[in-house]
């Protein structure tokens, strides 16, 4: 298996469309579909974007050893514990501030 073999595997394991992908780490679908066929090379940036974006663990990208995921967040384990304690209104009110937080941050970000 070669890097864009591992890409792949891990745009399945997230779920996303090439489309989806390639738009959370700045590209076009036309532009990533270029790079899983070959006919425009990866670069050392885009594999940063990439391990960056979907906490993808680098060794594991470029060599296929280890882990396909790198370690969680410091906060995410405590941030999924005090979730899972909240009543279904209070998550439902924490998942809308957690999306209008990210779209303002990705706002802010362009």
């Amino acid at each position: 298996m070669n890097i864009l073999d591992r890409i792949r595997q891990i745009r399945k394991a997230l779920g996303l469309k090439q489309g989806e992908f390639a738009k959370q780490i700045g590209l076009t679908q036309t532009a990533m579909s270029m790079i899983e066929l070959e006919k425009v090379a990866l670069t050392d940036k885009n594999i940063k974007l990439i391990c960056a974006t979907f906490a993808v663990d680098e060794t594991w990208l470029r060599t296929g050893k280890g882990e396909m995921f790198g370690p969680a967040s410091p906060y995410e384990n405590e941030l999924l514990e005090i979730f899972g304690k909240l009543t279904a209104d209070t998550q439902e009110f924490i998942l809308d501030m957690a999306r209008n937080l990210l779209k303002r941050q990705d706002k802010n970000n362009k």
